[in-house]
């Protein structure tokens, strides 16, 4: 088995009633702070349309240590402090994930 891990993060954000492009379109910009952000393999905001207020976040990353040094990117603790007030409750933790490989992840 492959020893060269990754780590991922997925997790759900649900916005307040109404808030939902909003909430998206801030986690797009995100996206883009994020292109230089090293060890960032894949950032990617999706919807469900079964759920009408929840975004989904799927990230690949080199490391814990490369995704939790992107809050240090400018502009990107800003889009947090927007996104947090359009949010409904508490954002939950994401599911941490040992990315073992597969395409375009290598």
């Amino acid at each position: 088995m492959k020893t060269n891990t990754k780590y991922g993060l997925h997790g759900r954000l649900t916005a307040r009633e109404g808030k939902r492009e909003e909430l998206a379109e801030i986690l797009l910009n995100a996206s883009i702070l994020l292109r230089s952000a090293i060890g960032c393999h894949l950032y990617m905001v999706s919807l469900d349309p079964q759920y009408p207020n929840d975004v989904w976040i799927t990230e690949i990353w080199d490391s814990k240590e490369h995704h939790d040094h992107s809050l240090d990117i400018p502009g990107v603790r800003e889009l947090i402090g927007k996104a947090v007030p359009i949010l409904e409750g508490s954002p939950q933790k994401g599911q941490e994930l040992e990315i073992l490989g597969g395409l375009g992840v290598d």
